[in-house]
């Protein structure tokens, strides 16, 4: 968990791609309890494939990048999901969503051979991708 949070740490708020051109074929989406910390791992996994991948990018994309980290943030407590899409090429692209406090949704990685561009734009978690991301 010190890894997920420390890598939505460093995101440059205000820059970055306005939306990811990614083209996902499958994600992986790992929970996080709101008291994990330290080494813990998700304790809840899945994963979605097709359309509901596509989906899914398309409500990351859909939220509007923020110029400045949010200042106002709450003090409840939620879940932190990291979204790892795959497309056919074997690229991966890592997504930090919190559900909670700033909300704050980050791009934190994209891996895989001619996956050369810039990560999108930090944003804020809308209501309808935490509403998606609920677990199924």
């Amino acid at each position: 968990m010190a890894a997920v949070r420390a890598a939505a740490d460093k995101a440059v708020w205000g820059q970055g791609a306005a939306t990811s051109a990614f083209h996902p074929v499958s994600v992986t989406i790992c929970q996080y309890d709101a008291a994990a910390s330290g080494q813990d791992y998700a304790t809840v996994t899945t994963k979605r494939t097709g359309k509901q991948a596509t989906d899914l990018l398309a409500l990351v994309n859909a939220a509007k990048p923020v110029a400045k980290k949010p200042s106002i943030c709450t003090k409840e407590l939620g879940p932190t999901y990291v979204m790892r899409f795959t497309d056919n090429d074997r690229g991966v692209l890592s997504i930090t969503a919190e559900a909670f406090g700033c909300h704050r949704l980050v791009a934190t990685s994209l891996e895989g051979p001619g996956k050369p561009g810039t990560l999108p734009a930090p944003r804020q978690v809308t209501g309808e991708l935490t509403k998606a991301l609920g677990l199924r």
